[in-house]
């Protein structure tokens, strides 16, 4: 074991790994494999809750590092290199987690079903993609450019397991956050104690809403991205909520009986929630798109650095062997060579033998789409693993990418006169598996970096990351199914419709839908100018649609902003079916903030969410500015090791964990499986402080300030 000073930070030059070269220590154990792969199902399914609800993901590596060095201590001594085994291969949850819920949830929103057997392909395959492309560029990337490229989160890793190692000790922190977190979560959402989602409509603002879902994952998502980029976040709430809204129902309310597209009915009758969906969500999508756009072209020098300095190196390595020292040691390259071929054989495949019910494409589109993953694939990693390092994981313009991917897909399926809704499906299918390679391969590349400036042995690191991926990939699909069924809702309409002579935009899906033991036909509405955007059940008896099928994934529970955004683009380019005109006013809002010097993506994000997210999002952030006030600014207080930071990992934790079960508790009653409100008797037992909208304040506010108080203390 290395008994010099540690850092690193130290220049390529001086520095050498925590473990020297040549020391023999465990590492890839099976104790850390399966704690790794637990920890992957956990943050998987946790990522996917928080990210389709907020609308970002925060890394897991930290948290993980931090609770494997708690958890195999109580099992005996382990050993750094096996706390490291465990946080790369527990991390491909979260970060495979990205991949899939900026993308995949697309399917629902052109009208399609989301199935587990397809999320779990395009997932497997997607991670696959980013671990084997990253092998030829680990050395060139990782080892050559260490001093040049600092890999924020994978830096602060090491750190982390180093400290671990000399009996620092973080984990207490985090284990609060995880049991205060839980209760409250619990009490609020299954118990009922108090309303989740606090509201004040203001009748001197007529069409705005003040809001908050008081929930423990904002908050700790607000104090990890630290209070500027929620500043920027809350702000395009604000602007959305508390300008746009009110002013579209002040000139509404001018033509009180006229319903103006894409809405169906008239502006004064309309609810802030529905001014949100109708008006708000298409200029949201706009400015995401454009922001999107806008990040990727400020890192085009980064790109074609990226590119050209990693076809040298894959060249320059193309002789790779196992050969060398343990810490040399990469899978073999004919691994990524096989494995390509492998994957390009079972995505064409599972497109021509498993096509999504009523979206089979052709064979010569399949192949096409095989080859496009792979080109794009290939592309992308580079570019994703080497922004990376630059700016870190969470600032990757990931969302960026696969809209290019989608644009340049698009228009080749265009000029082919491929615009029926399967090439709709088999564009999101390629940016799904596009986005999910980018999202492994920049968390890849963190952890290759951690486990360089500790001394692990990159072969096992690679082998630990696909054995995560796979394996996370079971929780993710099945917690994305759960969260579209357990939040779904389905709330009486009254639309006149001739299921005859269906207006444009609109198209039945199934003729035998049933729902409370009676037969509907199930339509689905897509830029129609009778019908907003959604899902409806027809009731042939009554010669109307009766029913609006609200699904859970693109409601205001999980609004899943990125994944409206791609099926946006798909829209835009092949069906020209889009509320143009509010589209090009996100797009030029997003343009005027980028002039005034501010970061216009988590403003673009902000302002498609609901208030009710970036406002709890916010409270995150101020408590972190106030948590580090008048205190001497350190690398600790901006760092992700930080006590805050730690409890707020828990928080995330908490929320997603309890949020989830509150979810499974919904859908074995719906099932019959469990008695109704079983949990439920927080009305019953504290009556009408229960609906108080101030007693969730008040807890809320109660849960923050224990945040205040963890955060000041330092750590041990």
């Amino acid at each position: 074991m290395a008994t010099k000073p540690w850092s690193s930070t130290a220049p390529a030059g001086e520095f050498r790994p925590f473990v020297d070269t040549g020391t023999s220590l465990a590492e890839f154990s099976l104790r850390a494999v399966i704690l790794g792969a637990l920890f992957g199902i956990l943050f998987g399914a946790v990522s996917v809750y928080v990210g389709l609800r907020a609308g970002l993901t925060v890394s897991a590596s930290i948290p993980i590092a931090v609770l494997s060095i708690s958890i195999l201590r109580a099992f005996g001594r382990a050993t750094i290199l096996e706390n490291n085994i465990v946080q790369t291969t527990g991390s491909a949850g979260e970060s495979l987690a990205a991949g899939v819920i900026f993308t995949l949830p697309a399917l629902i929103f052109l009208g399609f079903p989301l199935e587990y057997t397809r999320i779990f392909m395009l997932a497997l395959l997607g991670g696959w993609l980013g671990v084997l492309f990253m092998i030829p560029l680990r050395r060139q990337l990782i080892v050559k450019e260490h001093g040049q490229l600092s890999f924020p989160e994978g830096t602060a890793c090491a750190d982390v397991l180093v400290a671990g190692e000399r009996g620092g000790s973080f984990a207490g922190r985090v284990f609060w956050g995880l049991g205060l977190g839980g209760v409250y979560t619990f009490l609020m959402n299954s118990v009922g104690a108090w309303p989740g989602q606090p509201e004040y409509r203001p009748s001197w603002l007529p069409g705005a809403s003040f809001r908050a879902a008081i929930t423990s994952e904002y908050l700790g998502v607000g104090y990890i991205i630290g209070p500027r980029v929620a500043g920027i976040l809350f702000a395009g709430g604000v602007f959305s909520w508390l300008v746009l809204m009110p002013a579209i129902r002040f000139f509404g309310s001018l033509s009180p009986t006229a319903a103006l597209y894409p809405s169906t009915i008239p502006i004064p009758q309309m609810t802030p929630d529905q001014l949100w969906s109708t008006y708000i969500r298409p200029m949201g999508a706009g400015a995401v798109a454009a922001a999107g756009l806008i990040t990727l072209c400020k890192t085009i020098p980064t790109i074609v650095s990226a590119l050209t300095q990693g076809m040298k190196d894959v060249r320059k390595e193309r002789g790779m062997t196992a050969g060398g020292s343990r810490t040399e040691r990469d899978l073999p390259i004919k691994f990524l060579i096989f494995g390509s071929i492998g994957i390009v054989v079972l995505m064409w495949l599972m497109l021509t033998f498993r096509p999504i019910p009523g979206a089979k494409t052709g064979m010569l589109a399949n192949i096409l789409a095989a080859l496009i993953v792979v080109t794009f694939g290939f592309l992308f990693v580079t570019v994703a693993s080497r922004i990376s390092g630059l700016i870190g994981n969470s600032s990757n313009p990931v969302s960026g990418m696969t809209i290019a991917t989608l644009m340049a897909t698009c228009a080749v399926f265009l000029i082919a006169g491929w615009k029926q809704p399967p090439y709709a499906v088999l564009a999101i299918t390629i940016g799904g598996v596009v986005c999910i390679a980018s999202a492994i391969a920049g968390a890849t590349s963190q952890d290759l970096k951690t486990g360089f400036l500790v001394g692990a042995t990159p072969v096992w690191q690679q082998i630990g990351l696909i054995i995560g991926v796979t394996i996370s990939t079971v929780a993710v699909g099945g917690t994305l199914i759960l969260m579209n069924k357990g939040l779904a809702k389905y709330n009486p309409v009254d639309i006149p419709l001739n299921i005859q002579q269906l207006p444009t935009g609109v198209a039945v899906e199934n003729q035998n839908f049933t729902h409370d033991g009676k037969t509907f036909v199930l339509v689905n509405s897509i830029g129609s100018a009778q019908v907003p955007d959604g899902k409806y059940l027809y009731d042939a008896a009554a010669q109307k649609i009766t029913v609006q099928w609200v699904q859970g994934i693109g409601s205001d529970q999980a609004a899943a902003p990125q994944a409206r955004l791609m099926a946006t683009v798909i829209n835009g380019i092949l069906n020209q079916r889009l509320p143009w005109r509010l589209v090009l006013l996100g797009v030029f809002l997003v343009i005027a903030v980028e002039l005034l010097g501010i970061r216009s993506l988590p403003f673009a994000v902000g302002s498609y969410l609901s208030i009710a997210t970036t406002m709890a999002i916010f409270a995150g952030g101020v408590v972190r500015w106030l948590a580090e006030r008048g205190r001497e600014k350190t690398a600790e207080s901006d760092s992700e090791v930080s006590p805050g930071s730690l409890y707020s990992s828990g928080l995330i934790a908490a929320g997603g964990v309890f949020g989830l079960l509150a979810i499974i508790f919904k859908v074995m009653e719906d099932a019959h499986w469990m008695p109704k409100d079983l949990f439920l008797f927080g009305p019953k037992i504290l009556g009408s402080f229960a609906s108080n909208a101030w007693a969730g304040v008040i807890m809320f506010v109660l849960l923050a300030t224990s945040l205040f108080v963890f955060a000041r203390k330092k750590l041990e």
